[in-house]
């Protein structure tokens, strides 16, 4: 494995961990403030609220995420094949390509003699 292969899966590591935890944050914060809106709670169901809103916030999260990385794979083996489609395509018009101007050039050279 090349080092920069090494960097870029590290820095993809952070990144991804900088997100989560950033999405983590943001759950914390959207049940904060759902919690601020049912002002006769007491302070214990509060903390159960934000707990338990957090949580789903969390679970949603983590389940969309797992469907976008699903996603991408289908996708990169979709591009995949459809790329090495296109390339066999592409070789073979060139070979048929090559064929035909050799095919034409042997025969001008043979009519011409």
């Amino acid at each position: 494995m090349e080092p920069d292969d090494d960097s870029a899966r590290g820095l993809a590591q952070i990144e991804g961990y900088l997100l989560w935890n950033a999405e983590l944050e943001q759950a914390r914060l959207q049940a904060g403030l759902f919690a601020e809106q049912l002002p006769w709670l007491t302070t214990a169901q509060r903390e159960d609220v934000e707990r338990v809103y957090a949580a789903d916030r969390v679970a949603v999260s983590r389940a969309t995420l797992l469907r976008i990385a699903e996603r991408a794979v289908e996708l990169r083996g979709e591009y995949t094949e459809r790329y090495r489609r296109l390339r066999a395509r592409c070789l073979a018009a060139a070979v048929v390509a090559v064929g035909a101007t050799s095919g034409t050039c042997t025969a001008v050279t043979y009519l011409y003699r």
